[in-house]
């Protein structure tokens, strides 16, 4: 695994299998910590693929930290690498997903028009196989173009109907420990919470797609209403997600 820390961020591993990541109070700028195992990799040689299920617990040090946190399995989508610091060569992607994922306000990820664009959800997101080349210009052309108010509404819609979400918002206290576990079958992805399931999408991603636990500082937008917008919220205080028990089988 793979440490990340940006503007402050840490890594800490107080346990053999525990691990907590930390941001430090921060009036701007990005700050993440975070843990992968994919950042050397080109998209098509990511580690993991049904079938397969993950375990591990989990809290946050507040019911509702300021940005995002979340861990699970995604094709890290909007990364756009030309290999400095030993990254790997990549384009933007079309996303896929796979995680128990969480953002606040003004995060507004409005792709499953059933649920809340922010909140503490399980969720699949699986997009439609464009090759990364062809894909790079028309998306930076709708993010461009969804600036401009009159087109905005019609871009959004547009680009969301490649995108096939399931999502579902969880009752968990994110400030206590609670045991998540993920099953992804070919066709099938079963969520987990504390041995009960709380959420079946019937259309996940076939991956191959990469593990990945973080806590970071940011908002994203992508709604009809919003456009797409994308910014860094001021933390306070000190704020943390902590895991223990992986298990990726």
């Amino acid at each position: 695994m793979q440490v990340l820390e940006i503007g402050g961020g840490r890594v800490v591993a107080s346990e053999p299998d525990r691990c907590r990541m930390i941001l430090p109070p921060k009036r701007k700028g990005y700050t993440d910590a975070q843990l992968d195992d994919y950042r050397t990799l080109p998209r098509r040689k990511f580690p993991w693929q049904p079938p397969l299920r993950m375990r591990l617990r989990a809290r946050a040090s507040h019911a509702a930290p300021l940005g995002t946190l979340g861990f699970g399995f995604w094709n890290d989508p909007f990364t756009l690498s030309l290999g400095q610091g030993g990254a790997a060569r990549r384009l933007p992607a079309a996303p896929n997903a796979l995680w128990f994922f969480y953002g606040s306000p003004p995060n507004d990820m409005a792709l499953d028009p059933a649920v809340p664009g922010h909140g503490w959800k399980a969720a699949s997101l699986r997009s439609a196989p464009v090759p990364a080349p062809l894909l790079a210009f028309p998306a930076f052309a709708a993010v461009a173009l969804a600036q401009v108010k009159c087109l905005r509404r019609w871009i959004m819609r547009t680009a969301l109907r490649f995108v096939r979400a399931e999502e579902h918002l969880l009752e968990t206290a994110l400030d206590e420990w609670h045991e998540y576990e993920l099953h992804w079958r070919a066709g099938r992805a079963t969520f987990f919470v504390d041995g009960s399931q709380v959420h079946t999408s019937e259309n996940p991603p076939a991956g191959p797609l990469g593990f990945v636990t973080w806590i970071d500082n940011q908002y994203a937008v992508a709604s009809p209403q919003g456009g797409f917008r994308f910014g860094t919220l001021a933390t306070p205080e000190e704020q943390w997600l902590e895991i223990e028990g992986l298990t990726i089988e």
